[in-house]
C-alpha cells in the first residue's frame, strides 16, 4: 500500500476542559459519536481521552486535505479501539466519500497523550497508482 496523506494534531486537554465547561453536552455530543463518548467518559483520564479522539479527527482531516468544511461533521470520523485497545478510525458521510476519491482504503491512527497534552498522527493508505 502506498501513503496517500499523512496527518499531525497536537491539543492542549485545557482546551478541551474548557470546551465542555462552556459548551457542555451540546459539545460532547457535536464532536463525539456516541460510542466514543461511551469509551471516555468516566475513565481516569477522561480529559487526555477526548483530547487525543479530537486530536486524532483533526489528524485525520489533514489526511484527506479538507478541513471541517463542504458538509464535514465531526462524527463522519470515529475513533474506535480494536479488542487490542490499538486505535482505529472509521469514515463516514462527506469523509468516506472524500477518502474514496483519494483512493484511501485504510487509515491508521496513534494517539498519545498525557495530563497537559494529547496528540495523533494518521496515516491514509491506498492502492498502486
Amino acid at each position: 500500500m502506498n501513503v496517500v496523506g499523512h496527518g499531525v494534531d497536537f491539543v492542549e486537554t485545557r482546551r478541551i476542559a474548557e470546551l465542555i465547561e462552556r459548551h457542555g453536552r451540546h459539545f460532547l455530543d457535536r464532536v463525539f459519536t456516541p460510542a466514543e463518548q461511551a469509551y471516555c467518559l468516566g475513565k481516569k483520564r477522561e480529559l487526555e481521552h477526548l483530547a487525543g479522539r479530537f486530536a486524532a479527527k483533526e489528524a485525520v482531516l489533514k489526511v484527506l486535505g479538507t478541513g471541517w468544511r463542504d458538509g464535514i461533521a465531526w462524527t463522519d470520523v470515529e475513533i474506535t479501539n480494536a479488542p487490542s485497545g490499538q486505535p482505529a478510525v472509521a469514515l463516514r458521510g462527506q469523509c468516506a466519500q472524500i477518502a474514496a476519491e483519494l483512493g484511501i482504503l485504510r487509515t491508521l491512527i496513534s494517539i498519545s497523550h498525557i495530563d497537559s497534552h494529547a496528540m495523533a498522527s494518521a496515516l491514509g493508505l491506498g492502492g498502486p497508482r
